[in-house]
């Protein structure tokens, strides 16, 4: 089992990179999303409502996205965000600023 404490040592260890690689950004942000997933706490109760609806185009990631079902993408894409953060901060944030907006 991985302990928070070898999570933060391996974050500092990435930071602290005066040329941090693509590499180090993504072992960096799957760090963050491991130490993240640690510490949340799961949330109780049930949902009778329906899923949404949802209109997929027809661009190569939307139709995989429908093939795969989006429960299965969204770890993917969040680990991907994650990344993005550390890589383009202002990408990043135009995206969450668009999802803010639906």
């Amino acid at each position: 089992m991985i302990r928070e404490d070898d999570l933060r040592e391996a974050i500092a260890e990435c930071e602290g990179s005066k040329h941090p690689t693509a590499s180090t950004c993504l072992k960096l942000a799957a760090y963050y999303t491991i130490l993240n997933h640690k510490t949340e706490v799961p949330q109780r109760g049930y949902s009778y409502a329906s899923e949404p609806e949802i209109q997929y185009s027809t661009s190569e990631f939307s139709q995989l996205v429908q093939k795969r079902g989006i429960q299965n993408c969204f770890p993917i894409i969040d680990e991907a965000m994650s990344a993005l953060l550390m890589v383009n901060p202002q990408l990043y944030n135009n995206i969450i600023r668009k999802l803010s907006e639906v």
